[in-house]
This record gives C-alpha cells, sequence and structure tokens, in this order.
C-alpha cells in the first residue's frame, strides 16, 4: 500500500466561523483564508542593476526597493521584507514558474530563491472594520494614510510573527501567518472581533 499526500489547509475547520463573523458583523468585518497562494523568498544584490533589470524582464514588473512597499503585475506580486530580500507571490500552484522567473532573472548570478509555500497561509480580512481589529493586536499605525495600498511589513499580531499586506482595496489586508500559527491568530482574531 502506498501512501498518498493530501495537501490541507491548516484552516480548514474555520470556515464557517468566518462565514458566521461576517454575518455576524453584517460585513463590517469578513475574514477568508486564502490557501495554497505561491510564495517563494527572493534573496539578491538589489544594487546590481543588470540583476535588476533581468528580474524586471522575467517576473514583467520591478521588484520594490522601497522599505515596506509592494509592487505587482496581474496576479503576481512581490513584498520588500528587507534591503535585498522580498517574498514573491502568485496564484496557486504556479510555485515552479514563480521559481523559475525569479533564477531566469539571477542568470547565475548570487542569489537566493526558496520555495516557501507550504510554510505559511493567508488570510483576507476586509471590510470597514478590518483595520479596527487588527490594530488591537499589531503594533502598527494602519490607518490608510500611512498604511496604504501597496504598503506591506513584517510585525507581531498578537505575539505570532505576520507579514501584512495592504492591498489596493483600502479595507482590505493579506496576513501571511506561519502554518504553525495560523489557528493561534484566526482564534485571536475572531475573539478580538467579538469584543
Amino acid at each position: 500500500m502506498i501512501a498518498e499526500a493530501v495537501r490541507r489547509s491548516p484552516l480548514v475547520g474555520y470556515r464557517e466561523r468566518f462565514v458566521a463573523l461576517s454575518v455576524a458583523s453584517r460585513g463590517d468585518l469578513s475574514i477568508r483564508e486564502l490557501p495554497y497562494l505561491a510564495q517563494v523568498d527572493f534573496r539578491t544584490d538589489p544594487n546590481d542593476a543588470s540583476i535588476m533589470q533581468r528580474l524586471a524582464s522575467s517576473l514583467e514588473f520591478d521588484l520594490p526597493v522601497a522599505p515596506n512597499t509592494v509592487t505587482s503585475r496581474g496576479d503576481r506580486r512581490a513584498l520588500w521584507l528587507g534591503p535585498d530580500e522580498w517574498l514573491v507571490v502568485g496564484p496557486e500552484d504556479q510555485e515552479k514558474a514563480l521559481v523559475q522567473s525569479l533564477l531566469d532573472g539571477l542568470g547565475g548570478a548570487f542569489g537566493s530563491v526558496v520555495d516557501v509555500s507550504a510554510n505559511r497561509t493567508t488570510l483576507n480580512v476586509f471590510g470597514p472594520k478590518a483595520r479596527d481589529v487588527l490594530a488591537q493586536g499589531i503594533p502598527l499605525d494602519l490607518d490608510p494614510r500611512s498604511f496604504g495600498p501597496r504598503r506591506c511589513a513584517q510585525t507581531l499580531l498578537a505575539k505570532a510573527h505576520v507579514i501584512v499586506e495592504a492591498r489596493n482595496e483600502e479595507a482590505a489586508l493579506h496576513l501571511y501567518i506561519r502554518a504553525s500559527f495560523a489557528s493561534y491568530v484566526a482564534d485571536w482574531l475572531l475573539d478580538a472581533a467579538a469584543e
């Protein structure tokens, strides 16, 4: 007998609770898991213009070089994580294509390309009350004037490390959470919303 690998989201049991929250809040706060997004951690020298040009060509958009910003094209985006580090995100099952685009952009130059898709899940937290609820546990100023679209940051939510990304929609935020902390963060969000 051969065991078959089964992919399972870390928050598979939360869907009904998230739907109930949205109904109870009359749409003021909604949470939805976006499992299985392709996520690749990428590092290289941003001061090497030829690498950055090749990457822009292979990804079809420039990597962000300003701290805590996001660039994108279509369904792919890159989050600035540090002076020489980015999280490149794409749709489900596009890990190999993202990795290949980044390797093509490196063109043999020094860099690091690591598929971290299985390391995290993503929560889409949206609605008029989303930022208020998150502000209870995140030590960042989440006001849209300070943390508007195309902004990102690594921070703590309660006691869990997360990457938070302000999406184009003013009231939507993506939380990239390590799988081992996903249920802790989901429970925290549901408790905070109840308050």
